[in-house]
């Protein structure tokens, strides 16, 4: 039986992947962990400990004494945030990364996922349709990061025969955790002011189309990936994904088919200009052609799910 590390249990995609892979293979196989507390649902479902990544020892001691096999690392500095904290953000970042994968080597894990972004894809970058190898010149420390981590798992792949596995999430939607300081956080924070307050003002210009994708889609495409058998996994570094593409403007329209009220007001900050240096849609024909990968959510049912599930939240 498989025994799950998912260190970051308590952030956006954590909280969620864990209790899906609680329903998979039992909540007692899978250990969730993180700096802090967690949603009670995780905390409660199965083992928690609070376990900090960068500590080496304590990392090492926790995967031997519970014959862990395979470890998602969530665990990061987004890209907001880092903005903040540069090299902090560099050092949580790369060494949480590579403890992680030296660990993997030393004990022999079975597998390793790790996320990238597409926070690595830069101006330079073709922004319609991205492709799957492309130029990536990111022009954020959180991007940066990504990009060398990719490197790192590819090397790992090639150089230990470590089965690494990684896709690049385009921007997360989810209505279990809120927004945790990254540049898409505003399709999250938009659901959560329409329904407080009918009222919204966004961080981004109204016509900054990004890719998005619902969470349970990214849920989804992770936990594919990672059953899949490693012959058939053909990138190392990681996989584009998309889902959905749309802007602050074509958002706040359709949740103005559910909320007439609605309003949305722009003054855009600092992370303008990171949107602006990313794509505006992803080419992820590699992870279809692969993983057999396709998103289930477009933006008219995300948008429904949100702001019935928010509303039953908030109440």
């Amino acid at each position: 039986m498989e025994n799950i590390l998912v260190i970051g249990s308590s952030g956006q995609i954590g909280s969620e992947l864990v209790i899906a892979l609680r329903k998979l293979y039992g909540g007692e196989h899978v250990f969730a962990t993180d700096i802090k507390s967690a949603p009670a649902d995780v905390m409660e479902g199965g083992p928690f400990q609070i376990l900090d990544v960068l500590d080496e020892k304590q990392l090492i001691h926790f995967v031997i004494r519970n014959r862990i096999t395979q470890v998602y690392h969530l665990a990061a500095v987004l890209s907001g945030n880092a903005e903040k904290i540069p090299q902090q953000a560099w050092d949580i970042n790369m060494r949480s990364l590579l403890n992680v994968l030296d660990l993997a080597r030393e004990v022999k894990l079975k597998k390793v996922f790790w996320p990238s972004s597409i926070a690595v894809f830069g101006p330079t970058t073709p922004r319609v349709n991205t492709p799957q190898f492309t130029v990536m010149e990111p022009t954020t420390v959180y991007g940066i990061s990504k990009m060398a981590g990719e490197r790192w798992c590819d090397y790992y792949f090639k150089k230990f025969g470590l089965d690494t596995r990684s896709i690049r999430y385009p921007g997360l939607i989810s209505y279990k955790t809120e927004a945790g300081g990254g540049t898409t956080d505003y399709a999250v924070e938009i659901f959560y002011e329409a329904v407080k307050h009918k009222k919204y003002e966004c961080f981004l210009q109204e016509d900054t189309i990004l890719p998005m994708m619902f969470m349970e889609d990214a849920i989804n495409a992770t936990i594919e990936l990672m059953e899949l058998p490693s012959e058939k996994i053909s990138i190392r570094s990681s996989y584009n994904v998309a889902g959905i593409s749309f802007s602050p403007k074509e958002l706040a329209l359709e949740i103005k088919k559910h909320i007439p009220e609605f309003e949305i007001t722009y003054k855009p900050d600092f992370r303008q200009a990171i949107a602006d240096s990313w794509p505006q849609s992803i080419d992820d024909s590699y992870a279809r052609a692969n993983n057999g990968w396709k998103h289930r959510f477009d933006l008219s049912r995300m948008t429904q799910v949100m702001l019935t599930e928010i509303g039953k939240k908030l109440a």
